[in-house]
């Protein structure tokens, strides 16, 4: 699917563009390019170090920010696909920098689409959060509206041969900021910091997201929300995986957090597609035909009551099974 093509990921030294590219150089030996375009310059050094144009020719760093939207379209040059996951996240800090988010996540998120479109791009999919649903946080009021925008530029691409769709996830396992590698440094010193015993999160780990992510290329027709069956996990008992022997402290739930997560809320039941391990909901005005596409992939509607809330999952990880998934991204930490 990827080999003599040329792809673009923003954000790529993140946790979910380390595993990307990861991923891509095992399975496509022969892709044409692969351009990692972020901000920092010491992540990018420190992944050239494993992931280098000696070794791997195809490799291509960038320094440059999604901000700037004159350097994106220089690099989006010749680039046939688009990954698009550079994003402000840390929620506390969204609410005392709102302004940072929205020029990152919502102008930024117009800048990739302005550069695909005028620069021949086939492909964008941009990684999206379960906080965009029914957003009580800026961030997830920025990602809602990077979600609009990236889904809207179907209707604006004119004779364009392109497409532009959604993946949504919960929390990387592991991710740079989030509880697991905080809970791992909290253990050293035998407490940890819990903000509500009842909180629910969905787990899914960097490389399954990866795969869900290429899946959603290869069968995207534009428009689509992809969205990935997961497991959730309950806060306590990832706290008893990680230290059994650890004193909690509750600390309250922080600014814009939830106490369970949404990938998909009831208003859009009536949207939505099930297949056999992910549901898709259908862009707001209809591109394509719906029966068709049900047809090809195998799919039906889901109920008009329909929600995917991490709190009334129907499968929920053991502590053994949250062990092993840490276990996964041992390397992170």
């Amino acid at each position: 699917m990827l080999n003599h093509k040329s792809i673009l990921i923003t954000g790529g030294t993140g946790s979910f563009g380390k595993k990307f590219v990861e991923v891509i150089l095992k399975k496509y030996p022969q892709i044409k390019r692969l351009i990692i375009y972020s901000r920092d310059e010491l992540k990018q050094f420190e992944m050239s170090q494993v992931f280098n144009s000696a070794k791997y020719p195809a490799i291509q760093y960038y320094l440059g920010d999604i901000r700037d939207a004159h350097r994106l379209k220089r690099v989006c040059e010749g680039v046939d696909i688009i990954i698009h996951a550079a994003a402000l996240k840390q929620m506390p800090t969204a609410e005392y920098n709102p302004m940072e988010y929205i020029k990152t996540n919502i102008l930024g998120a117009e800048n990739v689409i302005n550069a695909a479109l005028d620069s021949g791009v086939k492909k964008v999919i941009a990684i999206s959060t379960d906080k965009a649903v029914g957003p009580s946080s800026l961030y997830g009021a920025t990602k809602l509206c990077e979600e609009k925008l990236i889904l809207s530029a179907n209707y604006f691409k004119n004779e364009r041969e392109i497409s532009f769709s959604v993946v949504r996830y919960g929390n990387f396992f592991g991710s740079r900021g989030s509880v697991v590698p905080l809970f791992m440094e909290q253990r050293k010193k035998g407490v940890l910091s819990i903000t509500h015993k009842e909180m629910t999160r969905f787990s899914v780990t960097a490389e399954k997201g990866v795969e869900f992510a290429l899946f959603a290329l290869e069968s995207a027709w534009g428009g689509e929300v992809f969205v990935p069956k997961l497991p959730s996990y309950r806060i306590m008992e990832l706290a008893q995986a990680i230290g059994p022997e650890c004193e909690l402290n509750i600390i309250g739930i922080r600014p814009g957090e939830k106490l369970h997560e949404e990938m998909i809320s009831k208003a859009d039941a009536h949207n939505t597609l099930e297949f056999d391990n992910y549901f898709v909901i259908l862009p707001t005005v209809p591109i394509w035909n719906v029966e068709e596409y049900l047809k090809v992939f195998n799919g039906e509607r889901v109920a008009s009551f329909f929600e995917y809330n991490s709190g009334s999952n129907d499968r929920f990880l053991s502590v053994g099974e949250i062990e092993e998934e840490i276990g996964i991204n041992v390397d992170m930490y």
